[in-house]
């Protein structure tokens, strides 16, 4: 089979969508099968596994739902795009975040083949669905398979474009991510580790959980909160808000982290902190941290709640409630038997998303795609 997978977004700058497309390539690729990516990628020799990518477009920043999306504007885009889909002639097509401008939409509009969309988003500001929806209505019928990657994807996206969706979840590497490895030995001396991972952005909220951390150290100071991300303008205001708490010598700041650095970080801690606001169709750290045998605190949004069990793998606590978040890491700092035993029933659920078994329902979506329409 033929397979061209579309990314909307620069395929050089690592992040969820772009995750997705490349474990997905990997393992058809294992299973014999030829793939293309075909996305903006301006950083020459980019890959992950053994994908090709066909580069096409220049990503420009644009502020989207709290974050940045990397995406090529181009008047000459649909042009380009026709010429690649004509010449390769896919099986099939799958575009992710079929309807983000301009890449996907044009690739969706020129091409000839069975067309399949994967719905990442989820918003609670759907500016882009409600503006768009009278002609997304009209273009819909042209993804032959429709896919969801959670239940509250699949809610978002349906609420606009009411039609039947597959829901097939994201995955992680749970090679990759997994209990034995190095750990970051400076962070190994008898401190009870916290660790968030995330871009430095609003929504993340990492801000409510160091006020959280604040009320933590009146009644438990041997902790230590590693911050694993991006993001130097709010870093500046966050490290401006630590040293006015004095809580200086219980946060560190570790900037970007390499993806095959980070199992190592999810071995050294003890808990796992997920606090966004929303915004988060599926609780892929969550996942990552599980794998790795950590027990998690998230806030009780719909794509957190789909994946992690209150009082199974973690505790959920409402969003932007710092006192129920600290109450959660009191729970697990002082209880280190329950923390082992949540991280045990984490390893377990996490091993139901390997990759591996993500990309076999989607090539079997495929392959019932391509018998339908034969």
């Amino acid at each position: 089979m033929k397979i061209g997978l579309v990314s909307p977004y620069d395929y050089s700058f690592p992040g969820g969508v772009v995750n997705h497309i490349a474990y997905l390539a990997h393992h058809f690729i294992q299973w014999k099968h030829e793939v293309k990516i075909i996305a903006p990628c301006p950083k020459r020799g980019t890959r992950y596994f053994e994908e090709e990518i066909v580069s096409i477009g220049r990503p420009f920043p644009v502020p989207h739902a709290g974050s940045i999306a990397r995406i090529p504007v181009s008047p000459w885009l649909p042009v380009q795009v026709g010429e690649i889909l004509a010449s390769e002639n896919f099986d099939i097509l799958h575009l992710h975040e079929p309807f983000a401008p301009m890449l996907c939409l044009s690739a969706l509009l020129k091409s000839n083949c069975i067309n399949v969309g994967t719905f990442h988003a989820c918003h609670s500001k759907p500016r882009l669905y409600w503006l768009g929806r009278p002609i997304f209505r009209r273009w819909l019928p042209r993804l032959h398979g429709k896919i969801a990657v959670s239940r509250p994807a699949l809610e978002y996206v349906s609420c606009h474009l009411p039609d039947e969706y597959r829901i097939i979840p994201n995955g992680i590497d749970t090679e990759h991510f997994c209990l034995t490895g190095s750990r970051k030995e400076q962070f190994v001396d008898g401190k009870v580790n916290i660790l968030f991972v995330g871009r430095l952005e609003r929504r993340k909220g990492l801000g409510h959980l160091l006020n959280a951390c604040a009320r933590v150290k009146k009644n438990f100071s041997d902790f230590r909160l590693i911050v694993v991300g991006p993001g130097l303008v709010l870093r500046y205001r966050y490290e401006k808000l630590i040293d006015d708490m004095g809580l200086n010598s219980n946060i560190v700041f570790t900037g970007f982290v390499p993806s095959d650095e980070l199992p190592s970080y999810y071995r050294t801690a003890d808990i796992f902190c997920a606090p966004a606001t929303g915004g988060e169709s599926f609780g892929i750290v969550l996942l990552e941290a599980m794998a790795c045998g950590k027990p998690v605190i998230a806030t009780n949004i719909q794509g957190y709640a789909s994946v992690l069990a209150d009082g199974e793998e973690g505790l959920l606590v409402p969003p932007q409630d710092e006192e129920s978040l600290a109450q959660a890491l009191l729970t697990l700092l002082n209880d280190e038997p329950l923390r082992k035993q949540m991280g045990a029933k984490g390893r377990i659920k996490a091993q139901r998303y390997s990759w591996a078994n993500v990309a076999r329902q989607v090539m079997d979506y495929y392959n019932e795609l391509l018998s339908t329409s034969a």
